[in-house]
């Protein structure tokens, strides 16, 4: 089934509050094959474990199955850092919807907030919903 272009603009719900543990950083860290240094800072890529959790609820609300989607493209706009003990949630907005040979580009954005309601971060994605038989 395509994506309706008509969710052009709609957002859906925010996430569940996400608190940002070292526990939870090295979880990520080690589950994409690096490791966590607290001089560094955490992982740029770390809000996606909020971002995700967006997306599976958008793609719930939608009957979508996550099984035909590729991931095409993500970016993080950083306010400022994350750090440990920020609680974060995110809410998904679809910014494009097209077709192309039988797929679906859907683009989305979403704003991911700390507990005070500040931007800490932008992420926005492009993912490919294949389309015809699975």
């Amino acid at each position: 089934m395509p994506i309706d272009a008509s969710l052009v603009g709609r957002g859906f719900p925010p996430t569940q509050p996400y608190p940002v543990t070292t526990d939870a950083v090295v979880a990520f860290a080690t589950s994409v094959g690096g490791s966590y240094d607290v001089a560094a800072g955490l992982p740029p890529t770390f809000p996606i474990v909020v971002t995700f959790a967006a997306l599976q609820d958008f793609l719930a609300a939608e009957q979508v199955e996550l099984s035909r989607i590729v991931h095409g493209d993500q970016r993080f706009r950083y306010e400022r850092p994350v750090v440990i003990g920020d609680v974060l949630t995110t809410a998904l907005t679809v910014t494009s919807v097209r077709s192309i040979g039988g797929n679906d580009i859907v683009s989305t954005s979403s704003e991911i907030l700390d507990a005070s309601g500040s931007l800490v971060c932008t992420a926005t994605a492009t993912l490919v919903h294949r389309g015809g038989a699975a």
